[in-house]
Formats: structure tokens, C-alpha cells, sequence
């Protein structure tokens, strides 16, 4: 019996131990590959369900931004063709008839080297001013057109040339050139006038006649006749009370605007 003993394995001396021994370490693998496999579906589901969120959330806005820019500079283009057309048609004919004032802003600005004016109502009264004094003032009154171009996308300049015959005997014909530079906004609508580079071009005055019968004979007739009496510094040319008769007009536009009847009168 000492000598069996010995000889016989461990596995036959305690059967029933190694029988739970060996079933542990095969549920112990299990368990894991079930938690992995849980998690790698959880991770895949978690992972897939937010592009879809991101995908329907960054894709309709750009085409709702896309279609109102493609309709703003479609709305832009229409309204810059309208204004390059008004403007065509409108500036050779300034001193005959009134502007088309769709074509500008409420807010616009009008500015020359001396005086800016805001409001498209003094923008008005400076128009009805120009043709109102123009005619008071000189027998013949126009402006003529050069060119018209854009340097740029919002900008449209016209380089005009405008020319006067005055009504006084000793002013002969004279002219001056400018620059109308309008600046448009996103919409299309003229927001800024200004009037620059300009060049004069005005006739010297004639020296004091030594009497009426040489004024006459020097000048042609004049429906409202008018002599010179003392230096010629001392007179001022039709030009400048033009320019002036146009500023007194802008300082009593409160006066004017209340006096329906007689602004009507363009």
C-alpha cells in the first residue's frame, strides 16, 4: 500500500478539486468577450448617431444662406442697371425736368468741395434750385454727359462738362468740368453723391466800357441789360451768384419746403 501510494497522480488523489478548477478559468474569458462585445455596439451606435444629427444640422443652412446671397446680388445687379440707366438719362436733361429719385436713398448724401447736405428732400431742393436759378440767371444752361463707367462694383462716375451763356452783356459763354461719384449699397441704392475734380473754364470779364454806345457795340443784346459802374473787381461773375443763390436756397429750405405752391414750381 506504502508502495502505490507513491506512484499515483494528483489528478487521481483529489478528483473532485481539479474538476472546479478547470471550469473556472473557461468562464472567466467569457465574461469579458460579452462586455466587449456590448461596448463595441454601444461605440458603434454612439459613434454613428451623431454625424447624422451634424450632417442634417450643418447642410440646411448653407442653402437657405445660399439662395438669400444669390437673391441679394441678383436684387444688387437689377437695381445697379436701373440706376446706371436713370442716371444716363436723367443728367443731360437736369435744367429741363426733374430726376428720378427711386434710384437713391432716403438717407443720401450730397457732397461738393465746399458743403455736404444730408436727406434725399435737400437732395430734391438742390436739383429744383439748380434749374430755378439757371434759368434766372443765364439764357442758355446745360450739362453734357462724357462718360459713364464703374472702377469698381458700387461706384458709378460720370465726368460731365456743364456750360452757360449769361444773361449780362459783359459774360460771354463759359463752362466748367466735375466728376459725380455715386456709391451704392448692397442693395443697389445710391447712398452718396459727391461732385469733385473739377475744372473751371470762365472768360476773363471785359474791361469797363467808356460808354453805353461801346458796351453795345462789344456785347451782344441782353434781355435784361446791365452797365458797369466802378472797378470789375468790384463784380462778381454769374457763375458764383449761381453758386450762391443755390446755397441761400439750401440754408431757407425750412422756409421753402413749408411754401408747397411755389416749390412745385420746377
Amino acid at each position: 500500500m506504502a508502495f502505490l501510494l507513491p506512484n499515483l497522480s494528483p489528478s487521481l488523489l483529489h478528483p473532485k478539486y481539479t474538476s472546479k478548477e478547470k471550469p473556472i478559468p473557461q468562464s472567466l474569458p467569457q465574461t469579458p468577450k460579452l462586455n466587449a462585445e456590448a461596448l463595441s455596439a454601444l461605440s458603434l451606435a454612439s459613434a454613428q448617431s451623431p454625424p447624422i444629427l451634424q450632417d442634417s444640422q450643418v447642410s440646411t443652412p448653407p442653402d437657405a444662406q445660399d439662395k438669400n446671397q444669390h437673391h441679394q446680388r441678383d436684387e444688387f445687379y437689377v437695381n445697379l442697371g436701373l440706376a446706371v440707366r436713370t442716371l444716363r438719362d436723367d443728367m443731360p436733361l437736369l435744367f429741363t425736368r426733374d430726376l428720378n429719385y427711386d434710384i437713391y436713398r432716403d438717407d443720401i448724401t450730397f457732397a461738393d468741395p465746399l458743403n455736404t447736405v444730408t436727406g434725399i428732400e435737400n437732395y430734391k431742393l438742390i436739383f429744383w434750385a439748380l434749374r430755378f436759378h439757371g434759368k434766372i440767371l443765364f439764357r442758355e444752361i446745360s450739362l453734357d454727359v462724357y462718360r459713364i463707367w464703374q472702377p469698381s462694383e458700387n461706384v458709378i462716375l460720370i465726368r460731365w462738362n456743364l456750360w452757360g451763356v449769361p444773361r449780362v452783356p459783359w459774360e460771354a459763354k463759359g463752362q466748367f468740368q466735375g466728376t459725380s461719384r455715386y456709391k451704392l449699397d448692397r442693395n443697389g441704392k445710391i447712398y452718396e453723391h459727391k461732385v469733385d475734380n473739377l475744372a473751371f473754364n470762365f472768360p476773363q470779364p471785359l474791361k469797363p466800357a467808356a460808354s453805353v454806345l461801346d458796351l453795345v457795340a462789344a456785347c451782344p443784346a441782353s434781355p435784361n441789360p446791365t452797365f458797369l459802374w466802378g472797378p470789375v473787381d468790384m463784380y462778381t461773375s454769374s457763375w458764383v451768384e449761381y453758386y450762391r443763390a443755390v446755397r441761400e436756397t439750401l440754408d431757407r429750405q425750412g422756409y421753402l419746403l413749408e411754401q408747397d405752391g411755389f416749390v412745385a414750381c420746377s
